[in-house]
């Protein structure tokens, strides 16, 4: 049965997905939020571009309220039999309620790091919906910043800044992952 719902959040290009990815590579099971929407995307036969994906998020919020991500990563999560799950990707207060409403131990792990250094990740990544230029990297973050997220963050339980290398931070969030595993 599952006790602990680590929810990491952040701005796109934060780092989320990067600093999580030893743990998951060991076993821990994690359930992109991201990945809900990319899969939504698929359903209709749109492409996974940033603007789509965005517009596909805001419309199941519109139409099923502000928790439905949440909720459908719920759905996975009942089918696993584990003690911890990191969600990637949470971006509303709502849908930290909506796993309090689940689960008796749920945290937020924030990961920060600079516009400038974020704009950098994002570009170079190369994801399809990832920003091609300035002004589509703003417009996300405001898309981003519109629904909550902001809120997220700034209400973590943890926040990693993630400016320095990738393996400072991945050590920083296993330490984290050990501390809440071993309340």
């Amino acid at each position: 049965m599952i006790r602990k719902i680590i929810c990491v959040s952040g701005m796109p290009g934060a780092g989320k997905t990067s600093i999580i990815e030893p743990l998951k590579n060991r076993g821990i099971p994690v359930i992109a939020m991201g990945d809900i929407i990319r899969e939504e995307a698929t359903k209709r036969g749109i492409k996974p571009l940033s603007e789509n994906l965005g517009k596909i998020m805001i419309e199941l919020r519109k139409n099923y309220g502000p928790s439905i991500v949440a909720k459908l990563c719920l759905e996975k999560i009942a089918l696993m039999n584990t003690d911890v799950v990191i969600i990637d990707g949470v971006r509303s207060l709502d849908e930290v309620e909506e796993y309090k409403r689940s689960f008796s131990k749920v945290l937020i792990v924030a990961v920060h790091a600079s516009p400038v250094t974020r704009f950098k990740r994002l570009y170079s990544r190369g994801r399809q919906d990832d920003p091609k230029s300035w002004s589509e990297f703003v417009e996300r973050d405001f898309r981003e910043l519109s629904i909550g997220l902001g809120n997220v963050i700034s209400l973590a339980d943890y926040m990693i800044i993630n400016e320095g290398s990738i393996e400072e931070s991945r050590k920083i969030f296993e330490y984290i992952v050990r501390v809440i595993n071993n309340d």
